[in-house]
């Protein structure tokens, strides 16, 4: 319940320190669980700053140094911790502390444990998806090194890095790398270098470790600082058989420091000798291309139309003047025999023409209506005929008419 006031009867600053400090005696004892970010010992007490990494929020803790002794071996800065411990509010200064009954390390398995819970939260959001992993530039313009100061990883990578391209340039962020400084400055290191125009990849690396050495890399405020960045990370932290949670939500996973500069900075060997093969095989391509149109060419111009146009035009000519001989043999063959074929018709007709009847003697009769007088009887005395003869034509009167044919 809230204490009554107002601001004609306030309430003193002894009655509410009380009051809070009341409130949080009600709270009762309670397991936290954390990082020691510092540790000091005076006489019998001890004083610790534990801190949750993903939150980055600490409370201090006290508690008597048999209490911190008890573990073997006792914590140290930079230990996940679990710890059951009273809150207390100490009212003359008006700070909240808890005190600690028991300390505890907390155990590998638990630790694994968590961290699998931890995997498949973030492995359920989509962070470790392929879909989103983006590939390394070619040829990076300048690599962003986040590692421990004069580190091994350190010079793995810039050595590896120069060797295999001299041009290459490198912006590096020496930080804390295990212990409860790393997440935070790792991370800082990580966003610096995002922002950083000329960076074109990032490399996290450091070299090998314990479990616990390598906590901070797979804490889940480092973890998802990585997955929001928009330069490619590359993570190189332990070796091959360490798996921290940074190497799945990285772009690409380097099983060493060493690996990470030959994923990230071509080799300028390599790549002379890349272009080597690629221009010879150009050339190969090209040479074959040039030998087979030559040879059609050739094949083309050993034709007779090419190699002899004169001797096509003859042969063409050749032919000209035989279809023109056999068309005009033709004709005249034709012409021949439509000739005799005239002169069988005109002999059939002049077999047949009644001029032929007349030149050997006939005559035809006919009378003055023109009509063809076939019979003696058809005539009658005194009319007057036309007789017509091979030469020429005469007019008769019929005198008398003969039925009888003994006389022709």
């Amino acid at each position: 319940m809230g204490m009554e006031s107002s601001a004609e009867a306030p309430q003193p600053v002894r009655a509410v320190l009380g009051a809070v400090g009341g409130w949080i005696e009600r709270l009762g004892r309670i397991w936290v669980e954390g990082q020691i970010a510092e540790l000091s010992r005076r006489g019998r007490m001890a004083y610790i700053t534990l801190r949750d990494p993903v939150a980055n929020v600490s409370v201090r803790v006290v508690c008597q140094r048999s209490v911190l002794d008890a573990q073997s071996p006792p914590p140290e800065a930079g230990a996940r911790v679990v710890v059951h411990a009273k809150p207390d509010f100490y009212e003359v200064r008006g700070t909240f502390s808890l005190r600690a009954l028991e300390i505890r390390h907390v155990g590998l398995g638990e630790l694994l444990a968590r961290l699998e819970q931890l995997r498949r939260t973030l492995t359920a959001e989509g962070l470790f998806d392929a879909a989103r992993k983006r590939p390394l530039p070619f040829l990076p313009n300048t690599v962003g090194l986040v590692c421990g100061r004069d580190s091994a990883a350190e010079r793995d990578v810039l050595e590896n890095g120069r060797r295999r391209w001299p041009a290459v340039r490198f912006e590096v962020r020496p930080v804390a790398v295990q212990g409860d400084r790393a997440v935070r400055e790792v991370t800082e290191a990580l966003k610096e270098l995002d922002a950083h125009p000329d960076v074109d990849v990032i490399v996290i690396a450091r070299g090998g470790g314990s479990l616990e050495d390598l906590l901070p890399f797979s804490d889940e405020a480092l973890v998802r600082a990585v997955a929001a960045a928009g330069t490619p990370v590359v993570s190189a932290i332990g070796h091959e058989q360490d798996a921290p949670l940074l190497d799945h939500v990285a772009d690409v996973r380097a099983s060493t420091p060493t690996d990470a500069a030959k994923r990230t900075v071509p080799d300028v060997g390599e790549q002379a000798q890349i272009i080597r093969e690629l221009r010879d095989r150009a050339r190969r391509v090209i040479t074959g291309s040039l030998q087979r149109e030559a040879a059609w060419l050739e094949g083309i111009r050993s034709r007779p139309a090419l190699a002899s146009p004169v001797r096509e035009v003859d042969r063409l000519t050749e032919q000209v003047l035989e279809l023109r001989d056999r068309a005009r043999r033709s004709l005249t063959v034709s012409l021949d025999r439509a000739g005799d074929g005239l002169a069988h018709t005109r002999a059939r007709l002049h077999a047949l023409s009644p001029a032929t009847t007349l030149a050997r003697g006939y005559a035809i009769v006919r009378r003055d209506d023109g009509s063809v007088v076939r019979s003696a009887q058809e005539t009658a005395p005194g009319e007057t005929v036309s007789v017509r003869l091979a030469e020429g034509s005469v007019t008769a009167i019929v005198d008398g008419v003969r039925t009888d044919e003994s006389e022709e």
